[in-house]
């Protein structure tokens, strides 16, 4: 038996049906359609408006389509993983709610949480997983519903994120060149103070004063997450490419964390990549966290040939961050058609 590798089979996405416009927003704060588009470059957002449905809600969507598209025996799947920082419920995990729902007999589930980075953290987890012999399909989930703990009334934050999923098949396969290369994933550790909910947690439980004082929702200094998101993430593109020669002309495509469309630019010219090689879908998705690189697979499956030289690379809370070289398995376009 030869070397095992991880490869993507399948792509499947959800997002809500609600779109939040720029328009909208300009007025609930004090915001407009020009300013937003400008400096974030997000023209609307989904949002999971529905009553009772959380997470797992999305997943689950996302892990079904996935499965009739890849016409995988929900018996033969090993292991669910969700990559989420807005879980249903503090426990159980979102994963044992989204696996019972899709009734997946054989199989076992978990929650990683790992904000922004949480899909690229996943995805290396899974990859080992199949790398040691002992699983042999795993299903991996990004999944945010980012509007249950966004401020309406902070414009700073508000404007930035959306809801959705997406899932991914992860196989293995013997067959040279490949699948998953390498990943660099590190994390810094500092950020603590410049990007977080300040309660809910153990240090700080929900309380009446919590509540009152909109303790509940994101915190972010915008400025700093934004120096160190561009620096975190073109160094790691950047290392990525020296160590497998990579280059603007053999590079297929960059798929990153869509947080911002003036970060992802950065992080283009920073690299010397040509921005028409980054997928993006930060325009009418907004920043979904850990659902932003497989939702951006799931909406340009078609443009995924096999052998593609691809970079995920992704920030977030923590700070976490880094990059994992990919050689694309199959031709998208003759499965995308499928997708809606």
């Amino acid at each position: 038996m030869g070397k095992i590798n991880a490869v993507i089979t399948g792509i499947g996405g959800y997002v809500p049906d609600y779109i939040l416009t720029n328009e909208e927003l300009s007025r609930m704060v004090d915001t407009s359609d020009e300013w937003i588009t400008t400096r974030v470059g997000i023209k609307e957002r989904r949002i999971l408006t529905e009553e009772g449905l959380g997470t797992s809600y999305m997943a689950r969507k996302a892990a079904k389509q996935l499965l009739q598209k890849t016409g995988a025996d929900p018996d033969s799947i090993d292991a669910l993983i969700v990559a989420t920082t807005t879980a249903d419920y503090k426990f159980p995990s979102t994963a044992s709610i989204v696996l019972g729902k899709l009734g997946l007999k054989n199989a076992f589930a978990f929650d990683l949480e790992a904000a922004c980075c949480g899909f690229l953290y996943a995805f290396d987890v899974a990859t080992s997983m199949i790398q040691s012999g002992r699983y042999k399909k795993i299903i991996v989930i990004g999944a945010d519903k980012m509007s249950s703990v966004v401020d309406y009334t902070d414009r700073s934050t508000c404007v930035l994120f959306g809801d959705g999923a997406g899932a991914v098949l992860v196989e293995g396969t013997e067959e040279d060149g490949a699948g998953v290369q390498e990943s660099y994933l590190r994390t810094d550790g500092q950020g603590l103070p410049f990007l977080h909910m300040k309660a809910g947690g153990s240090v700080c439980p929900a309380s009446h004063f919590t509540i009152d004082h909109h303790l509940h929702y994101i915190y972010q200094e915008g400025r700093t997450v934004f120096r160190y998101a561009v620096t975190s993430m073109s160094n790691d593109v950047m290392e990525i490419m020296k160590r497998h020669n990579l280059n603007a002309d053999n590079m297929g495509w960059v798929i990153p964390h869509e947080a911002n469309r003036r970060i992802i630019d950065a992080v283009a010219k920073r690299a010397e990549l040509p921005i028409d090689k980054v997928l993006i879908n930060i325009d009418h998705y907004g920043n979904t966290s850990a659902a932003t690189i497989p939702l951006a697979m799931w909406d340009n499956e078609a443009k995924l040939k096999k052998g593609d030289n691809i970079i995920f690379t992704a920030f977030g809370a923590g700070f976490v961050h880094g990059a994992t070289y990919y050689k694309w398995a199959y031709d998208g376009d003759k499965v995308s058609d499928a997708k809606k």
